[in-house]
């Protein structure tokens, strides 16, 4: 199993990726209030290179990457998806050097 820890916002994501340095994995909505899901990838792995990095997101990959918003190599998973489908995915991406 995972250890799971939550933040309210981006700002607070980023308290956390400072505090803690047993995070492998951030999964992250690409659209939020505030900061969005790409701006908060980059400070957080500017602060932890070896951070991996999931995006969520209700939009397709096409309309995301078409649009400037994320880099096409990125890791994304598209809602809706299963529990399952998201297991799947963070081992995909923690398994990968």
């Amino acid at each position: 199993g995972y250890s799971v820890l939550e933040a309210e916002n981006g700002r607070a994501a980023i308290d956390i990726i400072r505090r803690r340095a047993d995070i492998a994995l951030m999964v992250t909505d690409v659209v939020m209030p505030d900061m969005d899901g790409a701006r908060l990838a980059r400070e957080a792995v500017f602060r932890r290179h070896s951070l991996r990095v999931l995006f969520i997101t209700g939009y397709t990959r096409n309309a995301i990457v078409h649009n400037g918003v994320l880099d096409k190599d990125v890791k994304l998973l598209t809602k809706p998806f299963t529990l399952e489908q998201l297991a799947m995915k963070m081992r995909d991406i923690l398994d990968s050097k």
